[in-house]
């Protein structure tokens, strides 16, 4: 009997060190790249929310101009004025007027005390008027009608070194405590 060779297959030939080290080259090189990128976008993710939690704990404190602002002379102010131009930049209205049957120069806030909406002067019938749910006050400011509970508030005013009128609008004076005798809440005039 004669030995039959049995059929191997044939082995591939074994490939040259230079093509691995080129393909494992290669791998690495993806594979490196790509981890490095996700370590990339990790770190930038990482210092974004470390930014925006910093900024979280930091409290929300800007400069404020000075609620403080001269509004003229008192002799600027005829009997019966009411002063519109400082409603836009100070949030005031200037009125000469009459209150328990004193002529004072006095300011008002523009903000409504129902809601906080701003007031608006109305010339014809001398009042103002919340457009916002229809209170109304009286040009000395006490309310009449609407959902106001109450009073617009004064700001402090004096008469400042050089004889001008000096508002301060961070100071506030309500008439249903009695705060509207106060005089830091008026000048005479």
């Amino acid at each position: 009997m004669k030995k039959t060779q049995e059929h191997r297959p044939a082995a591939h030939p074994k490939r040259p060190p230079e093509t691995d080290k080129k393909r494992r080259g290669l791998l690495a090189a993806i594979f490196g790249s790509l981890m490095g990128v996700g370590f990339a976008a990790l770190g930038l993710a990482s210092g974004l929310w470390a930014a925006v939690t910093a900024r979280f704990m930091v409290p929300n404190v800007h400069a404020e101009r000075s609620r403080r602002f001269k509004a003229g002379f008192p002799a600027d102010y005829p009997p019966g004025r009411v002063e519109t131009r400082f409603q836009q930049q100070h949030g005031v209205w200037v009125v000469n007027g009459v209150w328990q049957g004193r002529r004072q120069i006095f300011a008002l806030r523009a903000a409504c005390t129902h809601l906080g909406c701003v007031t608006v002067w109305q010339a014809g019938p001398r009042r103002f008027k919340c457009p916002c749910h229809g209170s109304g006050f009286h040009a000395d400011g006490r309310n009449f009608e609407g959902p106001a509970p109450r009073a617009l508030d004064r700001c402090a005013i004096r008469l400042a070194d050089d004889g001008q009128l000096e508002i301060d609008a961070g100071r506030t004076f309500q008439a249903e405590l009695g705060q509207w005798d106060d005089p830091d809440s008026y000048v005479p005039a």
